[in-house]
């Protein structure tokens, strides 16, 4: 379970890694809600090719998770034990409460990366159970088993200098100076049923990843429904980019998850399954597409100055 707020202020976490945490604003017609990690290995198994792994742990946690690696590595997939069409109630995640936090529900992942010299870029990583995906000229597109976004803050001698939103494979950055705070806390929107995050509300368009058309046929919505406080309920990580590995902040929190090599939801329907419809017959409008990887593919050790060269003011 996650350590409480006012213990780990006095951990290691750099508390302006806490103190300038972003908030989330998910949409308010959005009903699949963050999700605690581990709660998707009980209702996951693991697969290759879409046949049970042979070896894998009878009971998979998040501290033995990553011994898939040597049973298929990114080819596992941790394919849904239930018939998503069914919409089973755990892929709805968990409604944050009056005070942002998904009670009982351990839904994001905090990775610390102090690169030196003042230099520190903190992810906050948020999980979903399931991504429901966007409507495309009338049909449901993209939708998958498995979420993983984030926001990254840049900051140097513990000062935020920017922030980055994670959209769908690409995303944007920002000034701190530019984004929208609760106090000294910025604000992000996660799109309705792609949970993409966006520093702004409204439409937004992602046709050509990077590009805000004015019009497209790709587009996220995003509003003020519930307010989720990721760090309320989070797990906490220093991460050493030379070596590639993690250590819990508090000591006792799982870091072996970190490590797994596959991805967090079923893989791709192939066209003969019933469930699976293509728009037009085009593979990138497939109904259900493969669930994402972890954490650790993130790029979590991003360079100095190349990574926000693109990075706007509002």
């Amino acid at each position: 379970m996650p350590i409480g707020f006012e213990k780990r202020q006095s951990e290691a976490v750099p508390p302006y890694v806490l103190s300038y945490a972003p908030k989330v604003w998910i949409h308010s017609q959005d009903f699949f809600f963050p999700s605690d990690i581990g709660a998707q290995l009980v209702h996951t198994k693991p697969q290759v090719d879409f046949k049970v792994v042979n070896g894998a742990p009878d009971k998979l946690t998040l501290d033995n998770l990553a011994s898939l690696n040597s049973l298929g590595g990114s080819n596992v997939y941790l394919t849904s034990v239930d018939d998503v069409t069914k919409n089973p109630p755990w892929l709805k995640g968990v409604k944050p409460d009056g005070n942002g936090k998904t009670d009982g529900a351990t839904s994001a992942a905090v990775i610390v990366n102090d690169k030196g010299s003042g230099n520190v870029d903190a992810y906050y990583m948020y999980f979903y159970a399931y991504n429901p995906g966007p409507t495309v000229f009338g049909q449901e597109v993209g939708k998958h088993v498995g979420d993983w976004e984030h926001n990254m803050i840049r900051f140097k001698n513990g000062i935020p200098q920017a922030i980055w939103y994670s959209q769908h494979s690409y995303g944007q950055a920002f000034t701190y100076a530019a984004a929208e705070k609760q106090g000294q806390r910025p604000i992000a929107y996660s799109a309705k049923h792609t949970h993409a995050n966006y520093a702004i509300t409204g439409t937004h368009d992602y046709t050509i990843p990077g590009v805000n058309l004015p019009v497209g046929p790709l587009k996220d919505f995003c509003d003020q429904g519930t307010l989720w406080d990721p760090v309320a309920s989070a797990y906490f990580y220093s991460y050493n980019a030379a070596s590639n590995t993690f250590k819990a902040y508090d000591g006792t929190s799982p870091t072996n998850w970190l490590d797994f090599e596959g991805r967090w939801g079923d893989q791709e329907y192939p066209d003969s399954d019933p469930r699976q419809k293509k728009l037009f017959g085009i593979d990138a409008t497939a109904k259900y597409t493969s669930g994402p990887k972890g954490p650790k593919d993130k790029s979590l050790n991003r360079p100095d100055a190349t990574w926000f060269v693109n990075m706007q003011v509002l």
